[in-house]
């Protein structure tokens, strides 16, 4: 049988969440020490352990069918390359930055300035649609030091909590775009490797969906029950059970973990008791 090559990132942050999200997939790597190269276990795949910013040509030329990878580099080197999952992890921006004692007002303040980054195609694209000329210093490495030995006037660079900023006494002007990891898709991936990305597609979303869902449980009584479900209307409708005590119900749904707080507070004021709250592994739609 044909194995779906995918790529992740050699090392990194972005390397560990990636094997993690496989992982979570049911898909165990035989993976030694140091290598470049693994498969899978239980699913047709080989692993590619490669240099971050190699990937995109990796996935143009086809030599990997799909990878794990931040937007930000696929914008910057493979705009042609299809997404065909955000996957949640990893988020970042792509930043301006300037000096603290620099007086910025708008994006028309580095018209003719010089700006330090690592990402030039997206900056040139950037400055482009503003309509403001100004003078690209690329660099690989600690963009961010570039102002303080005298070397650009601003930067562009790529900002998760604006620390490393702090640290450089630079403040963060303007967000040029906002980057996460995804499932990226080689062009010429063959036909006959796409049945088994859908499948990895179907994992990737059904952990997803597992991270961003809680699994609750209740008691109510049931002259309140119609005031709960409205609250509570799961993924069809709620699980309704009647408890030994006489009047009262269980009741069992899902709640998505972003209004998970409000809810509960909705719960508790329409009736609800003993309320239980359990993490989901996986939600199979």
């Amino acid at each position: 049988m044909k194995k779906l090559k995918i790529a992740v990132q050699k090392s990194g942050r972005l390397h560990d969440e990636s094997l993690k999200m496989l992982k979570d997939c049911g898909i165990a790597i035989d993976n030694g020490r140091d290598q470049l190269k693994a498969s899978a276990k239980n699913f047709p795949m080989e692993i590619y352990y490669l240099r971050n910013g190699d990937i995109p040509q990796y996935l143009i030329d086809g030599v990997v069918d799909c990878a794990i990878i931040g937007e930000n580099l696929l914008i910057e080197k493979g705009s042609d390359i299809a997404i065909a999952e955000r996957l949640g992890f990893s988020k970042c921006r792509v930043s301006l930055a300037v000096s603290k004692i620099f007086e910025y007002d708008s994006i028309a303040d580095l018209k003719g300035k010089r700006i330090a980054t690592s990402y030039p195609e997206t900056t040139r694209r950037y400055l482009a649609e503003k309509g403001i000329e100004a003078d690209l210093h690329i660099i690989n490495g600690s963009v961010e030091i570039a102002p303080n030995i005298g070397l650009a006037d601003a930067i562009c660079d790529i900002v998760s909590s604006g620390s490393t900023l702090f640290k450089n006494n630079l403040k963060e002007v303007e967000v040029i775009l906002k980057s996460e990891a995804v499932l990226a898709v080689s062009p010429s991936i063959p036909k006959a490797l796409e049945a088994i990305l859908d499948k990895l597609r179907f994992r990737i979303q059904s952990v997803l969906k597992g991270r961003d869902s809680r699994y609750v449980l209740l008691n109510a009584p049931n002259d309140k029950l119609e005031a709960v479900m409205a609250i509570l209307p799961g993924m069809r409708s709620p699980t309704v059970l009647p408890l030994a005590q006489e009047g009262w119900s269980s009741i069992h749904s899902v709640v998505d973990q972003d209004v998970f707080w409000e809810v509960i507070n909705q719960l508790k004021d329409a009736g609800a008791e003993g309320i239980l709250v359990c993490p989901i592994e996986k939600m199979v739609l």
